[in-house]
């Protein structure tokens, strides 16, 4: 099939235009006089008529150029300027016609109805003929018993887009099976050819249809029902792909390539957060915010979440240099930003830290710098304590004396009765925090100086705690994990089958923290509603489906036993009977013990004192003292809890 192979010269498509526009005059006169004799005065000015349209044709379609597009890839766009040009020459024929009938002579170059008729013919002959020649080529080049059967759930504006992008990609064999709509209005109708199924037909057309893919197209589909179609789908082996938002279509069109497969990520996600934007704007706007952590997974997301609130200045801290310039390059080219500062400093530098603060004196600060690794900290205790404590202490006691605003703590659901260095560590700093800034509930003990040890005045600062679980795709996830081992072949390590864990996506966790932090009083510890906790177990399975293996024939899942300080069930005071309501259903306010400021800063003190003997065992025994809920499991330090002596007692 030559013919198909190669593109044909433009000069022929031109002249083939041209001879489309003579056989549709033909016709014009054909159907004016019903096929019958045509009268003898319009064959008489046959002559005349006939160079006038094909000239003025000819030139139209010189100028905008309808013979330049390839014809087997022949689109919406071409149609659409083969009906302009024919037009706007139908129009250019009847102006002549009363120029002439009113100013010449009283007679028409061309009868209107001859006009009316030649003008629909051609420009239905130019399109169709384009069209069918397309569908032509499409065949050869991909039968339909070789294309594989693709369903779109969605048949709004984006499954259409998303039905025309296959079938304008002819490197690809799909032809669309069928459209799946919750609409009821739509069910059992056609669009562009295809019929368009309710949801209860699904799993039918999976069943009969023998369905590779399934292309989810609708933009904000709910969280629910995008899992109940994945799971229908991972019963049948078929892969499902999403369609991106259409923010990032490239120049507004959407490209094959851009649908992807549907990520384990995507399945965790939950409905839309409904954020009091009035109260994060009040908070943030004009003001100069310093984010600790800033090139971290979660200080980052709060970066790129603070940017659309027109802040005064962003002050980004961080050690790591590599993730900071990136972060700046990223601020400056995608987000536009340019009031931000870029500053690699370490939050255990008292000195350092002291700097920062008179220099850009902040008015609003985050705190997300810390240690998270749960089996790394238990195995380095002093690096918990240093950054976590004493980094977390260094920051909030120049908030007081610096007359920051807000300060808010990244704070963890391992803090709740904790079994590991990390956990407790955090925990130790979320009771600091809460005593710079007690809630009413708690008021100044008598005789209690209300004046911090680096003489900033206490309760001008208002210090506000956000606790919540694991987030998706930060560093350290275990789906980062799973997902570089599936790549490698596997096998898959879980470290055992029961173990579960709350996850929330980077921005959803963010703009709880933003919205949290607006909301505080000062003295709070907000606990985020995690939704349902996951089996890490189930996690893996349903990430090996995804990929489009079989587990026990494609990869393997081994289990290798609890890491030292883990437990297998993650706590997060998120029931009733601990927490109380806000008005952000996913916010509570935990009901946790209150800390007198002389107590904590006492115990806090002798700790931070312990590091330079750089004896572990003593500082997880003084941070058992602390937080006597702390309980280490599958860890050296276990004996140590035979020993414990509470000093101050557990929330």
């Amino acid at each position: 099939m030559l013919l198909f192979e190669r593109t044909a010269p433009r000069w022929i498509i031109f002249l083939i235009d041209l001879f489309i526009c003579f056989f549709a005059l033909i016709i014009a006169y054909l159907l004016r006089f019903n096929f019958a004799a045509i009268p003898q005065v319009e064959l008489d000015t046959f002559p005349l008529i006939f160079p006038f349209v094909i000239g003025v044709r000819a030139l139209s379609f010189f100028i905008s150029k309808t013979h330049k597009g390839i014809v087997r890839y022949t689109s919406s766009r071409d149609a659409q300027r083969i009906f302009i040009v024919t037009t706007l020459g139908s129009i250019f024929f009847a102006i002549a016609n009363i120029i002439k009938y009113y100013f010449i002579t009283d007679t028409f170059i061309i009868p209107f109805s001859i006009l009316v008729i030649e003008y629909m013919t051609t420009t239905f002959l130019m399109i169709s003929l384009r069209l069918i020649f397309k569908s032509i080529y499409l065949e050869w080049k991909n039968p339909s018993r070789t294309k594989t059967s693709v369903i779109i759930f969605g048949s709004g504006e984006s499954g259409i887009i998303t039905k025309r992008t296959l079938d304008r990609d002819a490197g690809m064999k799909y032809k669309v099976l069928a459209f799946i709509d919750d609409n009821e209005k739509k069910w059992e109708s056609k669009l562009e050819g295809i019929t368009i199924y309710g949801f209860n037909k699904l799993e039918e057309l999976l069943r009969d249809g023998n369905v590779a893919h399934m292309i989810i197209s609708v933009q904000n589909i709910p969280a629910k029902r995008k899992e109940e179609i994945v799971e229908i789908c991972l019963k049948y082996n078929t892969k499902i792909l999403n369609v991106p938002p259409v923010s990032s279509w490239i120049n507004g069109e959407l490209s094959f390539k851009q649908i992807k497969k549907v990520r384990i990520e995507d399945l965790l996600e939950r409905n839309p957060i409904k954020l009091d934007m009035e109260n994060i704007k009040r908070q943030t706007r004009d003001k100069v915010i310093l984010v600790t952590g800033a090139a971290g997974s979660i200080g980052s997301e709060i970066v790129r979440q603070l940017s659309k609130f027109n802040s005064k200045k962003i002050v980004l801290i961080d050690t790591a240099e590599s993730p900071l310039y990136e972060m700046e390059m990223e601020l400056k080219n995608i987000f536009h930003l340019r009031s931000f500062e870029i500053v690699i400093a370490d939050v255990r530098n008292k000195e350092r830290m002291e700097s920062i603060f008179s220099k850009y004196s902040p008015q609003v600060v985050y705190h997300a710098a810390a240690y998270k690794h749960v089996p790394m900290m238990e195995h380095h205790p002093l690096e918990a304590i240093q950054t976590n404590v004493l980094g977390t202490k260094i920051m909030a006691d120049l908030a007081v004396k610096h007359g920051v605003e807000k300060f808010v703590m990244v704070s963890t659901d391992k803090a709740v009765n904790p079994t590991n260095v990390m956990g407790a560590s955090k925990r130790i700093a979320e009771m600091y925090v809460q005593s710079l800034s007690p809630t009413p509930s708690l008021p100044f003990r008598e005789g209690e100086n209300k004046s911090s040890p680096e003489g900033g005045v206490r309760g001008g600062c208002k210090f506000i705690t956000t606790r919540f679980g694991n987030v998706l795709g930060s560093n350290g996830s275990v789906i980062q994990l799973f997902r570089h081992q599936i790549e490698r072949g596997g096998p898959i390590s879980v470290t055992h089958p029961d173990i579960t864990r709350f996850f929330m996506t980077i921005p959803e966790a963010c703009q709880l923290v933003l919205e949290a932090g607006a909301m505080g009083k000062g003295g709070e510890i907000f606990v985020f509603d995690m939704g349902q906790s996951v089996k890490i177990a189930d996690l893996a399975k349903k990430m090996i489906q995804l990929a489009g293996l079989t587990l026990g024939k494609d990869i393997q899942i081994v289990y290798t036993g609890l890491r030292p300080g883990e437990k297998l069930f993650e706590e997060l005071l998120a029931t009733k009977e601990n927490t109380l309501p806000t008005h952000n259903p996913q916010i509570m306010v935990g009901k946790v013990r209150e800390y007198g400021h002389e107590e904590v800063s006492e115990k806090v003190g002798a700790l931070i004192s312990l590091l330079q003997n750089q004896d572990s065992t003593a500082i997880v025994k003084r941070m058992k003292e602390i937080v006597p809920e702390f309980r280490s499991q599958n860890s050296v330090y276990e004996e140590l809890d035979k020993q414990q002596k509470p000093s101050i007692q557990s929330e």
